[in-house]
């Protein structure tokens, strides 16, 4: 791939002593935050880059550990010295959201009030309450407004939101993969990944950790329910077809078919390192999210609340059936309704939703483009 990794990473962990209150009504009295950051804070704060992450994603966004090699970041194929996210230009940086499960208070970290895990007790988060932690994270480090905010799928979502919570504060967003809220089927495949993991016997109402054991079966079948609509069928019938592990039929249910082999896999490398009350927190942020509600669904007028002087870059990707073309096509309608400045991409790629996480020369110009037009 073009450009460099940023090589050898490591986390940092802040702590923030002052209260959040969620949308919920709830209020956190502490909380921290993982954060991985790469490249280097200009003296004018001008440079830096937030980077968003979806569902299963974290702070690790680029690089690897200096002890676990093979454990790159999520989205390492654009990030680093001369890729899109040029770390030679920009400082860039990569938050756990609240209520992970990769170092920041969630619900496998112990409750103050408790001293035991907070389990099922930790409240619903939602995408706004993140982006107010992630204002707290840019206080700290004295970024009065990031160069660009930018993230796909459930990351686009922040993004969004942020132009419309901080819209002094985002001087460039890019929202890919991405869409104003979910559909109906989007919240109805959600709902199906969380009953396989509430109705698990070893989901013990979300103490599981009391019991020591996990709800594996039940994480493990919302993995590979997601990963289905995560693909595109054509990339699905290329890869594996109707080819056969043993080419016969056993007339049995044991794995047969390479795409079962294949999605059983995935469900069994996912629930091996992923907390499943963390995937019920996530899936309900996207059900939630949907900043035209307090407009009485008026997206336009939602949109309205943006910075005149933020630069839109809107991207989907043409098999992209979870979030559709259709979806980037309605902000982009909305941006241009309130006059806002918005590039858009529709980027023929064969790998559905999965597209936004994939290196192609194509995409990542569009994005290197863009962000080399910032002025720091």
């Amino acid at each position: 791939m073009p450009g460099q990794s940023v090589g050898v990473v490591q986390a940092q962990q802040f702590h923030f002593a002052q209260p959040l209150r969620l949308r919920s009504g709830v209020s956190l009295p502490a909380y921290d935050l993982a954060v991985e950051t790469y490249g280097t804070l200009n003296a004018a704060k001008s440079n830096a880059i937030l980077v968003c992450h979806a569902l299963s994603g974290h702070h690790h966004v680029a690089g690897h550990y200096a002890d676990q090699p093979k454990n790159i970041g999520w989205w390492d194929n654009i990030v680093g010295p001369g890729r899109p996210l040029d770390t030679d230009r920009f400082f860039i940086v990569g938050v756990n959201n609240l209520g992970g499960c990769h170092g920041s208070t969630g619900p496998t970290t112990l409750n103050p009030a408790t001293g035991k895990p907070w389990g099922a007790d930790f409240p619903i988060v939602a995408v706004s309450d993140w982006v107010e932690t992630q204002a707290r994270l840019a206080d700290l480090f004295g970024i009065d407004a990031w160069a660009a905010v930018m993230g796909g799928s459930l990351g686009g979502m922040q993004a969004l939101r942020w132009t419309i919570s901080h819209p002094a504060r985002v001087r460039n967003a890019l929202i890919i993969a991405s869409a104003p809220k979910l559909t109906a089927q989007n919240i109805a495949f959600n709902d199906v990944a969380r009953q396989a993991i509430l109705t698990d016997p070893d989901f013990h109402g979300g103490h599981y950790y009391e019991h020591g054991v996990r709800p594996v079966r039940g994480l493990r079948l919302a993995r590979m329910l997601g990963h289905i609509t995560y693909l595109s069928d054509d990339q699905m019938g290329e890869k594996f077809g109707r080819e056969l592990r043993n080419d016969r039929f056993t007339f049995d249910y044991d794995v047969q078919f390479e795409v079962e082999s294949y999605l059983r896999y995935q469900g069994d490398k996912f629930a091996g390192y992923f907390d499943a009350n963390t995937y019920l927190l996530m899936t309900k942020a996207l059900d939630y999210f949907d900043p035209a509600r307090l407009d009485g669904g008026d997206f336009v007028r939602a949109m309205a609340r943006t910075d005149a002087r933020t630069n839109f870059f809107i991207a989907s990707f043409t098999t992209d059936w979870r979030f559709s073309p259709a979806r980037s096509r309605e902000i982009v309608a909305a941006l241009l309704a309130n006059g806002r400045p918005v590039t858009y991409a529709e980027i023929d790629l064969n790998f559905g939703h999965d597209s936004f996480l994939m290196e192609d020369a194509h995409y990542h110009a569009l994005v290197g483009a863009f962000l080399g037009n910032i002025t720091l």
